[in-house]
């Protein structure tokens, strides 16, 4: 049986309501962000989708006009009252898909996108007869790149602003309340992969949480750029029409406006620095992030955590007993792709032939993918987060079974002393070997400690050895 190519698919449902055809829709997209995960990552889809970026050429070409018309130098230009001036930002504050259809339908003639918004912004002022006369002022001295930059500016200005920082810091802070609930949980730590001195639960959540703030605070500081300033950089057309005109404080102010910083010295484009520094701090608070899943995914694996119970969740299809962390698996999988993107973006966008070519174009139609794949990454770790449980009696357990850990304060308590060979007798006495409290007092008897000494080591054990870990996880709560 062949497979129905999509016209007889959606032929097939003619009459069935639109909620069939849009479950269609999601069932054949071919990435699983407008697909599988489409429900996951739609507060993106207005601001990076194809609809967004149109939506924000809209923005940009309509701005302009209103500047255009509010600069004393171009006194040609029609002076608007209030009212014609709402009607032209309604253009983009109420841009519909509609809309956006019919500047995809001039696209299909035109054969360039850019121009197709033009023509539909020219459309929108003829319906009205006090704006007909600006037909012609529509993308005035622009390129299609003082267009595009600004809008993928806003689009990148609105994403950051309005989703991801908020799940970003959503994710920091449910990682430092769980951190503050077990400030001090003593436990094992691990370095490669042995047992190693004790830490507690709460300052291992604290390193991560506190790692990544620092990256989210550069992600958040790191400026917009836009240039407005013509074909190749120099306001060419914009000093031929209006020579008197300060056409590079006209565009900072322009640019400002719309909530971004101008970058004086371009070529035809933007050169993409700013996406790529934007984009390679994502990448370490993603690799961060990445790091933290594995390590619950470790932890929930020698039971330190429980996943909680949800009801008709199956973990395994043959093993019943399974509850797998899949939330972490989830995250750890899209935190990858999400930067392979942000890998190629961030070095490919900083590299464009003599003014300009079109490379950077069609890379930078998969913004929205990355960033979906980042937003689905945190939310599978929020997630995964809400479900755990800390396993208190087995990282207790671990402990009491693991007094080897405490060679180490021994050996530095017979330096204190002036005690020959220290690690070199604790080394003998203890490598490879599980001490349990018995086998522990026996080899501090033979070192002949000083009583002092003695009475201090024979009162500690595995769990009390954390030295100012809960400190260092409560030093930001102050």
């Amino acid at each position: 049986m062949e497979i129905p190519s999509w016209e007889e698919a959606k032929s097939s449902l003619e009459g069935q309501g639109d909620k069939t055809l849009d479950n269609l829709n999601s069932l054949m997209a071919i990435s699983a962000i407008d697909g599988r995960y489409r429900n996951k990552v739609n507060e993106l889809s207005p601001i990076v989708s194809e609809y967004g970026l149109i939506r924000s050429r809209v923005q940009v070409e309509s701005e302009w006009l209103l500047f255009l018309c509010d600069t004393k130098e171009i006194m040609e230009i029609t002076k608007l009252d209030a009212p014609e001036k709402e009607f032209i930002q309604d253009t983009y504050l109420n841009f519909s898909v509609e809309d956006a259809e019919r500047v995809k339908q001039t696209e299909a003639t035109t054969n360039h996108d850019v121009k197709a918004v033009e023509y539909f912004m020219k459309s929108r002022l003829e319906e009205n007869p006090k704006t007909k006369g600006l037909v012609e002022w529509v993308h005035f001295g622009c390129t299609s790149e003082d267009i595009n930059n600004t809008a993928y500016a806003i689009m990148l200005q609105n994403a950051r602003s309005k989703v991801l920082l908020t799940t970003m810091g959503s994710l920091i802070k449910e990682i430092e309340i769980l951190s503050s609930a077990n400030a001090s949980v003593a436990m094992l730590s691990r370095t490669h992969g042995q047992v190693a001195s004790p830490t507690t639960l709460g300052k291992e959540l604290k390193n991560v949480s506190e790692r990544l703030k620092r990256q989210l605070a550069q992600f958040e500081a790191i400026e917009i750029l836009g240039k407005f300033n013509g074909a190749v950089g120099n306001f060419n057309a914009h000093h031929a029409a209006y020579p008197k005109a300060d056409w590079i404080t006209l565009s900072e102010q322009f640019l400002a406006r719309l909530g971004l910083i101008i970058n004086k010295h371009t070529t035809q484009i933007e050169p993409h620095d700013y996406i790529a520094e934007l984009f390679d701090c994502l990448k370490r608070f993603n690799q961060i992030l990445l790091d933290f899943d594995r390590d619950i995914w470790s932890y929930v694996s020698i039971d330190y955590f429980k996943q909680k119970k949800i009801e008709g969740e199956t973990g395994s299809s043959t093993m019943p007993h399974k509850i797998n962390p899949i939330d972490f698996e989830n995250s750890e999988g899209n935190l990858g792709i999400a930067n392979a993107l942000l890998e190629h973006m961030s070095s490919k966008l900083v590299i464009s032939r003599l003014q300009r070519d079109l490379s950077d174009s069609t890379v930078l139609r998969n913004i929205g993918s990355a960033l979906g794949h980042c937003l689905l990454a945190y939310k599978s770790t929020l997630k995964g987060l809400t479900r755990l449980e800390v396993n208190d009696d087995k990282i207790s357990q671990d402990l009491s079974e693991s007094w080897e850990v405490l060679a180490e304060p021994v050996q530095t308590v017979m330096r204190k002393y002036g005690m020959t060979e220290p690690y070199e007798r604790l080394k003998k006495a203890t490598r490879g070997r599980r001490l349990d409290e018995t086998s522990y007092q026996s080899i501090l008897k033979e070192l002949n400690l000083p009583a002092e000494a003695m009475d201090e080591l024979n009162s500690l054990k595995p769990e009390d050895y954390i030295g100012l870990a809960i400190e260092l996880t409560k030093e930001h709560d102050r």
